[in-house]
């Protein structure tokens, strides 16, 4: 049994509620060490992106976690973003930079002693040395992403030439920051090991990978009446989902609905882009944001996951298989799961092979079944919140 402790988290956004990936991990982490009996204090931006009325928020919720917000604007600004072309810095990293929030961490710093600060995602890392001269705690990343991968990705699939250079030099100004800012840290928490052998090559810092655990007692996979059916559910307002369900619609989905006319698909996520509002193609069904996730995921059979760049690990992913769902995504998309391919999830790279997995899965039922039950168990042996919070603990004491 570990001592009490006292954990700071500073998050890009707030924990609160959790309805998107980040949120998601930072929640069931949270919750998680609250839950083990430990103190917690939650320090986060609110922003015109993830909006959060303050009042919204449980009230019990605000007692476990004394969650305070601060607000940033992190609209896209043209001119700071043109003239960011000159300095060298990263503009992904300087929007989160702000007077306000910086005050308000001193004070927190001021008001109590903390044993572990924790950072949720790399943005948050000009916060290092206000923690640094008000706190003595060791302070720890939570990488949720390689970052600047995803950019990389993103740019290397941009067509329009313009488009392409701004987000190149993006993705090299994030990745001079985010290999030199690595070295501030005392230690370094990734979500995959995929992810892990890029911290440990690049910082000289304690590296352990804890994954997105899921409170396996939320996820009971009853065997309601669901429909065979396709769904996909992410925050659309992540470009790496867009880019997906784009290629997803254009390339496979013709094919599918001609060799599988009665097959329907299910778009469901937040932040629903107009021209998948608008789509008017057969059998697609958008259904946007739904109230609770994890009722839609259980109502369908199939889950798709056309992924082509981003890194860290994808949650909808983890939280369908742990629903019981069969899930086809590429290999970008699977990493960070400990996966058999064809025996707890499908695999796909390209439009055939997708094509294929989702007749396979559409037509043999049983198999359908069988590889649901498999991910289900993948996933509560190797994704159980109580156990990583166990772990996480270890390493804060390692640290300490």
């Amino acid at each position: 049994m570990h001592n009490k402790l006292n954990i700071l988290f500073i998050c890009n956004k707030s924990p609160w509620p959790p309805h998107e990936g980040g949120p998601i991990a930072m929640n069931n982490l949270i919750e998680g060490v609250v839950a083990a009996g430990h103190k917690v204090k939650v320090l986060a931006i609110n922003t015109n992106k993830y909006n959060v009325d303050i009042s919204d928020i449980p009230e019990d919720y605000k007692k476990q976690t004394n969650i305070e917000l601060v607000y940033i604007d992190l609209s896209l600004k043209p001119i700071p973003a043109f003239l960011n072309l000159f300095t060298g810095k990263s503009y992904h990293v300087e929007r989160f930079i702000s007077d306000n929030f910086r005050e308000k961490l001193k004070e927190v710093l001021l008001n109590q002693k903390f044993d572990i600060v924790q950072i949720e995602t790399l943005f948050m890392s000009p916060y290092i040395d206000t923690i640094r001269e008000f706190s003595k705690a060791p302070i720890v990343l939570r990488a949720h992403n390689i970052e600047y991968l995803i950019w990389t990705r993103v740019a290397s699939i941009t067509r329009n030439p313009f488009k392409k250079a701004y987000l190149k030099h993006l993705a090299k100004t994030l990745e001079n920051y985010e290999k030199n800012i690595l070295n501030k840290y005392d230690g370094i928490i990734p979500i995959s090991s995929k992810d892990e052998h890029f911290f440990t090559q690049t910082s000289t810092n304690p590296v352990l990978t804890i994954s997105f655990g899921v409170d396996t007692s939320n996820l009971k996979n009853e065997d309601s009446e669901c429909e065979h059916a396709l769904f996909h559910i992410g925050a659309m307002n992540w470009i790496p989902n867009q880019e997906g369900i784009k290629w997803f619609l254009d390339q496979v989905w013709p094919k599918v609905n001609r060799e599988l006319p009665q097959l329907k698909l299910y778009l469901a996520g937040r932040e629903m882009p107009n021209w998948l509002k608008e789509l008017n193609q057969n059998n697609v069904v958008v259904v946007g944001e739904v109230p609770d996730a994890y009722s839609f995921i259980k109502s369908k059979s199939i889950s798709i996951a056309p992924l082509f760049s981003g890194s860290g690990i994808r949650i909808k992913i983890i939280e369908s298989m742990a629903l019981g769902k069969a899930v086809i995504s590429t290999t970008i998309g699977a990493e960070g799961i400990n996966y058999t391919e064809n025996e707890n999830i499908m695999i796909a790279d390209d439009a055939k092979s997708t094509v294929e997995a989702i007749k396979e899965l559409y037509t043999n039922k049983d198999k359908c079944d069988t590889i649901g039950k498999n991910a289900r168990s993948l996933i509560l042996e190797e994704h159980d919140n109580s156990k990583l919070v166990d772990r996480l603990l270890n390493f804060y004491h390692k640290i300490m």
